[in-house]
């Protein structure tokens, strides 16, 4: 079959490539699922087979956004323990959380990725840790909303051992047991795991966090994803209390736990990392850990400001999160540019912690490093997989900012008028191609009031 191509010209491009190559007015050519060109002025003019041609003027192209760390089961949570510190938000949760089934993870991962793939997300990531006995095919529900939204995606199969009655957290009856929790995440693996240049599904290993998880699940859970070829996931030196938990159980801090169970490397990102010093940040540039910061759900918690531009100046790879939205209501990655940028002039380097484009890097070629996908998505370059996105930068929100980067990322939310999945539209004129944005906006109502209901008369 021939060669299809998709032509969008007269738009601005960032290309957020190694050099931060720019254009004012330039072209991107879209061959099946692959960018075949990208560079200034008009497309060539003797293309074949094009399908479709996009006039791209008032917009600005980027790659897709690629969020690193989520929670989509929360969608159903949302507007709750609101003025909560972590630990305190997580007792709060807890015990409705532990009540979730199928049906109501899958509309709740629908709401998500929906929100997010709306808002220029072509990659998303779900961190998924509760798995409550009898409540179904939780891991399938969650790639199946991916598949419908269109979505590339990643599934950090999480897991907890630790319950209250061990000194953690969840309670007992919401954590799987270390072999049936390994087993579960193997299979997770062997059925949904694809490792191909072009994948649209892709598996982590993801023990949740250090109070929550055995020893032993921590450095059995490595051996397994390095078995398997996959990446590893968790949560690391989120808050103060975490790091005193680490001191007072394992004699320790959270790095060097991490590291003492095999968990530092260029195959494993941590979600949040805000309470590192020098010593942390120096072994996570030592091993090439990445880490997934998330700043509006860092704020929403009280954790505290993470040290990113110290963090990038040591050369550890950092993208963007979401984070769950109980911890972040508006579930939205594109608001995160802003926010990295205007969180990180609240710590010790101020106005030179972060600029547009920097932020920009964050939330795509840094998203895709995290993943592991660098080779594959997060800048415009030919031969990489065609995700990206058209905004419209045009209307009253954008149009008396001459840059258009500075418009995105300090700007309000702008509009998105295409997105592209390996070169799939998923996102036409701020609307959702694949899934229904009503039924989504009614399915994840519904099942938010079954499960406060069953969560009131446990």
């Amino acid at each position: 079959m021939a060669v299809q191509r998709i032509v969008i010209e007269n738009c601005a491009v960032a290309t957020v490539d190694a050099g931060d190559t720019e254009y004012a007015s330039g072209h991107i050519v879209v061959a099946d699922n692959r960018i075949e060109s990208v560079g200034a002025g008009k497309a060539p003019g003797n293309l074949e087979n094009v399908v479709r041609r996009v006039d791209g003027t008032g917009h600005l192209a980027t790659p897709g956004l690629v969020n690193t760390h989520h929670h989509f089961y929360q969608w159903i949570t949302r507007g709750l323990a609101t003025d909560h510190n972590l630990f305190d938000w997580l007792v709060a949760l807890y015990p409705t959380w532990a009540r979730i089934d199928e049906p109501m993870v899958h509309a709740a991962a629908q709401g998500s990725l929906a929100m997010m793939a709306r808002g220029g997300v072509t990659t998303a990531m779900d961190h998924h840790y509760v798995f409550p006995k009898g409540s179904g095919d939780l891991s399938g529900a969650i790639i199946r909303a991916a598949r419908e939204t269109g979505v590339r995606f990643t599934l950090a199969r999480g897991s907890m051992d630790r319950s209250e009655k061990d000194g953690g957290l969840p309670p007992d009856f919401a954590v799987e047991t270390l072999d049936g929790a390994l087993a579960a995440t193997e299979a997770t693996v062997d059925e949904h795991h694809d490792a191909s240049f072009d994948s649209m599904t892709q598996i982590a290993v993801a023990p949740c966090s250090p109070f929550s998880v055995s020893t032993e699940l921590m450095r059995q859970g490595a051996e397994l994803a390095r078995r398997k070829g996959v990446r590893l996931h968790t949560h690391g030196s989120e808050t103060v209390e975490e790091e005193q938990f680490c001191k007072e159980l394992f004699g320790m801090g959270p790095t060097e736990y991490f590291e003492s169970t095999g968990w530092l490397g260029e195959d494993v990102w941590m979600a949040h990392c805000v309470h590192m010093n020098d010593s942390d940040i120096a072994a996570f540039a030592r091993t090439r850990t990445g880490v997934a910061h998330c700043p509006s759900s860092n704020a929403r918690l009280a954790a505290g400001i993470a040290r990113v531009p110290d963090m990038l100046a040591a050369g550890v790879p950092v993208g963007l999160g979401v984070d769950g939205t109980a911890s972040n209501e508006s579930g939205e990655l594109h608001t995160e540019l802003r926010n990295a940028l205007l969180i990180n002039r609240l710590g010790a380097h101020r106005e030179a912690a972060l600029n547009a484009r920097q932020a920009l890097r964050l939330g795509t070629y840094g998203g895709a490093q995290v993943l592991g996908r660098a080779s594959q998505i997060g800048s415009l370059e030919a031969g990489k997989l065609a995700d990206l996105v058209l905004w419209r930068m045009d209307t009253l929100a954008h149009a008396s900012i001459a840059d258009p980067v500075t418009a995105l990322v300090l700007g309000a939310a702008a509009p998105v008028t295409l997105s592209l999945v390996n070169g799939r539209p998923v996102v036409e004129d701020g609307r959702l191609l694949h899934v229904d944005e009503d039924a989504v906006a009614r399915a994840t109502r519904d099942e938010a009031r079954r499960l406060a209901r069953i969560a009131e008369e446990a």
